[in-house]
């Protein structure tokens, strides 16, 4: 059992016996422990008892826990909760904005044991009759449910990429000779899965078909006319299609591209489609050029493959090194040290642009300006050590509310680049959203606006602004905006790359990594990247070492 997992365990305990009122220190302990574990740069499985026990942070008691999770895959006390728990109140703790205190309130005050319930007692203006509970609250409860409930059945890309690839390897494995490939929002790298489409061509239509009903990979499998479908362990809808192999490619090619991007290609070719032998074949005669998957959403691209004039995209073999990562100074679990020996010996870069939290950020142990300047210190004396690889002194500066950075010019001309990002008051109208991330980028020491819209996919929808307004200010100010390949935010969004690249915008493909494995999240950012139509000449850390020290010296001396 990983480390996540049994930290998500101790959290939900400790979310239970405060909903049920169990005494408060071992609900902090516990609490605390499930912190602990999910930051520990160690993984606990493996570990005995006498090992666990001595990790600050855990002690005899959690270590216990921790046993008995790995031995058994739960926790006695636990199942003892759940039992005297309504399943439907368990539910409602992962609402966001109300905390096991207020559910207590909801369940046991007004008799509501479900996120049905609980979403009517909203639109009839309920909730405002218990303690503590305003109008305010219960209006953002009842949007929290009603986001909740329009990602129903929803999932990131990086959740179903390891059990969509097994399923396709099992496709390899049982049909070698077959022709097979993803298609749907897998293929096109959408940042959001709804069902994951696959196409089987084969000599033998009936065999594919009797064949997958048997998988052990798929669930609840049924056959609706040549398709078979069914679902992952995750409850991932998938739909396999399965026809004869002559008619492999046109079929490929109309279940890859949405309904708009298919019917623009068609629309372009005078005579039926016979059984073309390549997805190639079928753009040549609607007189295009190849378009790949990741840009067959709408027509955006049709008339540039008519000129041919499509971008070569970017690869992740593009990448030179890796910018907008948090150490052990703030709240990252490797040291610096560690993060780059791995950035330089792992993933063979050139650098790593370390950017912890600011002061502004108390809970992610921001930085005070001494431990700036401690920082710097410790940056240059590892820069004397790593052969062929630098290590640049970043900051992920907080935005504000009024726009302004949270270090003084002194200390922000300090630094080789600047992440400005906002992590506070993100309930702003459109204007205000706009005025203040406008006001950062003037400032003249930002270098990269940081996930602009502050989005986190399925979860939280991210304030809105001027898109045009903001970019068109990262244009004039000479600041480069992130594409935070985290897959819970890929922010900023891929439809607005493509003007950020017309106005001349540099994009940076940014990890946002806390420990080593975060690093690798830059795969999710060159797919959304490339759905932008990225390419390595306007991509900031596609630039070797050389040349972006060149940039980050041009910028900084402007202000000198």
């Amino acid at each position: 059992m990983e480390n996540k997992p049994i930290s998500r365990t101790l959290r939900l305990l400790s979310q239970l016996m405060e909903l049920h009122d169990v005494n408060q220190f071992k609900i902090r302990s516990i609490a605390n422990a499930a912190f602990k574990v999910d930051k520990l740069p160690f993984q606990v499985v493996g570990k005995s008892f006498e090992e666990l026990e001595k990790v600050d942070g855990i002690g005899k008691s959690i270590a216990a826990k921790i046993i008995e999770l790995q031995e058994t895959g739960t926790l006695a006390e636990l199942q003892e909760i759940l039992a005297v728990t309504p399943e439907g109140v368990v539910e409602m703790m992962g609402i966001k904005g109300i905390g096991p205190k207020k559910v207590a309130i909801i369940w046991k005050d007004l008799g509501i044991e479900n996120t049905g319930q609980l979403y009517y007692a909203c639109n009839e203006n309920r909730l405002i009759e218990a303690k503590g509970f305003g109008l305010k609250t219960q209006e953002e409860i009842r949007k929290a449910i009603e986001f909740r409930m329009a990602n129903n059945g929803k999932f990131l890309y990086a959740q179903v990429e390891a059990e969509a690839k097994e399923l396709i390897d099992e496709i390899k494995a049982t049909f070698p000779e077959a022709l097979k490939h993803f298609s749907g929002e897998f293929r096109r790298y959408s940042e959001i899965i709804t069902e994951l489409n696959i196409v089987l061509g084969t000599n033998d239509k009936q065999l594919a078909i009797t064949t997958l009903l048997q998988s052990e990979i798929l669930k609840n499998t049924a056959v609706v006319d040549h398709h078979v479908t069914g679902e992952l362990s995750n409850g991932l809808l998938v739909d396999i299609t399965c026809i004869e192999k002559q008619e492999y490619y046109l079929q490929l090619f109309l279940s890859t591209g949405d309904d708009e991007h298919v019917q623009a290609v068609l629309d372009r070719i005078p005579e039926k489609l016979d059984q073309p032998e390549s997805e190639e074949m079928i753009y040549k005669k609607a007189g295009l050029s190849w378009v790949p998957p990741e840009l067959r959403e709408g027509t955006a691209y049709i008339e540039k493959a008519a000129k041919d004039e499509l971008p070569d995209l970017i690869d992740y073999a593009d990448l030179k090194g890796t910018l907008h990562n948090h150490s052990t100074w703030s709240d990252g679990v490797n040291t610096l040290e560690e993060m780059a020996i791995y950035c330089r010996d792992s993933l063979k870069l050139e650098y790593l642009g370390i950017c912890d939290h600011s002061k502004t950020a108390v809970y992610a142990k921001g930085l005070s300006i001494e431990r700036v300047l401690q920082q710097h210190e410790e940056i240059e004396h590892l820069n004397k050590k790593l052969d062929g690889f630098r290590i640049f002194k970043g900051i992920e500066s907080d935005i504000l509310s009024d726009g302004s950075l949270d270090y003084p010019d002194e200390i922000l001309k300090k630094f080789d680049f600047i992440v400005a990002s906002i992590h506070s008051n993100l309930k702003m109208d459109d204007e205000k959203a706009t005025t203040r991330l406008i006001k950062a980028i003037e400032n003249p020491y930002t270098t990269i606006l940081g996930h602009p819209t502050g989005r986190l996919l399925l979860s939280r929808k991210g304030y809105s602004f001027d898109h045009k307004k903001v970019i068109d200010a990262c244009a004039a100010n000479n600041v480069v905006i992130e594409i935070n390949a985290n897959p819970l935010r890929l922010d900023l969004d891929w439809r607005w790359h493509q003007y950020a690249l017309d106005k001349g915008v540099w994009l940076s493909i940014n990890p946002d990594a806390h420990r080593n494995e975060g690093f690798l999240d830059m795969h999710y950012g060159i797919h959304v990247a490339r759905k932008g139509g990225l390419y390595k000449e306007k991509c900031l850390n596609a630039l070797s070492l050389q040349q972006i020290t060149d940039f980050f010296d041009r910028k900084m001396s402007a202000n000198s």
